[in-house]
């Protein structure tokens, strides 16, 4: 559906207008037109493509959505695709938000991404100096409102991290831990997925050829830049922490199977010395002088006992009991 249709000339807000008003103010070169759609149809899609000439193919894309970050030229336009993150319930959900940016002409769509760019239009409405560079400081706005929204995701996957991380040396749920700091990592893989392929893209609207539409604003663009790197070498810095922490679960997992095989090492070989002097004098053989011994019953209980006694001490000492 249509959010917003407004026309801006000289950075100042003309009003709003009418969908098929928007070929009116596309062709004066002083003005360009902000139009803001959520979940549209293909007849929706149709119409804009016809008023704003777009290219098939990013139409198309737009149309069937799940496309990877990216920012491509078509001639003298622009064609972005951002993933817009959020956290809701503790779970990542992931939209879309698709850009199209020409000369005097910005649509923005979202598919499955609920927060909108209210407050992104109202910024720039607040700036009029700057809203004066038209269309490529509007796109630099609404790429720079989706790449701040990831902070709070970082932050949020962070405290989810460091719960599971307080956990380890807690010596409960291990197992669980491992599948909990498993499902952390997944959502910093997500997160990454939307940060790493627009690194590259961005790169190229402030060095090298900069697009025409994007001319006089490659400060702007390199700010974006610096908040992609810094969230791209936290994201890489937290997964190396996640799998090392994953690592450290996985060795107190093994250390506490061998504290537990230790111990009925010990308590086997406890058991093993009685069995076997018992063993011993269970085979009724004729020649054994120590049957006829009037103490030989207890001194085999007594030399059972001894022998289990200093194992018991050195097992003890060495830790294993």
């Amino acid at each position: 559906m249509l959010i917003n249709c407004a026309a801006y000339q000289d950075g100042k807000k003309l009003g709003d207008i009418a969908p098929e008003d928007i070929g009116k103010y596309v062709s004066r070169p002083e003005c360009f037109v902000w139009v803001a759609m959520k979940d549209p149809g293909p007849g929706e899609l149709a119409t804009m493509q016809h008023e704003f000439d777009l290219h098939e193919l990013a139409v198309e894309d737009a149309r069937h959505g799940h496309q990877r970050p990216k920012i491509e030229e078509y001639g003298d336009s622009l064609f972005a695709v951002l993933h817009n993150i959020e956290v809701v319930g503790g779970e990542i959900k992931v939209g879309e938000v698709d850009i199209f940016v020409g000369r005097n002409f910005v649509l923005s769509v979202r598919n499955q991404a609920e927060p909108g760019f209210a407050a992104v239009r109202a910024r720039c409405e607040r700036e009029p100096e700057l809203l004066k560079h038209g269309a490529g400081f509007v796109f630099y706005a609404l790429i720079d409102a989706v790449v701040d929204r990831y902070f709070p995701v970082l932050d949020a996957i962070e405290a989810e991290f460091e719960k599971f991380e307080e956990q380890i040396f807690s010596g409960k749920s291990l197992r669980a831990n491992i599948e909990g700091l498993y499902y952390v990592r997944q959502k910093l893989t997500m997160l990454q997925h939307a940060v790493v392929p627009l690194l590259e893209a961005v790169g190229k609207l402030y060095g090298g050829r900069v697009p025409q539409v994007c001319s006089g604003l490659q400060d702007y663009y390199r700010d974006v830049y610096d908040h992609l790197v810094r969230i791209s070498q936290t994201i890489n810095s937290q997964r190396d922490t996640v799998t090392t922490a994953i690592q450290v679960n996985v060795a107190m997992i093994t250390f506490g199977e061998t504290e537990v095989t230790k111990r009925l090492a010990a308590w086997g070989a406890l058991i093993a010395v009685p069995t076997f002097i018992a063993s011993v004098y269970g085979m009724n053989f004729v020649q054994m002088p120590e049957l006829k011994w009037a103490f030989g019953y207890p001194m085999a209980l007594g030399g059972m006992a001894a022998i289990n006694a200093y194992l018991w001490f050195r097992f003890r000492r060495a830790g294993w009991l």
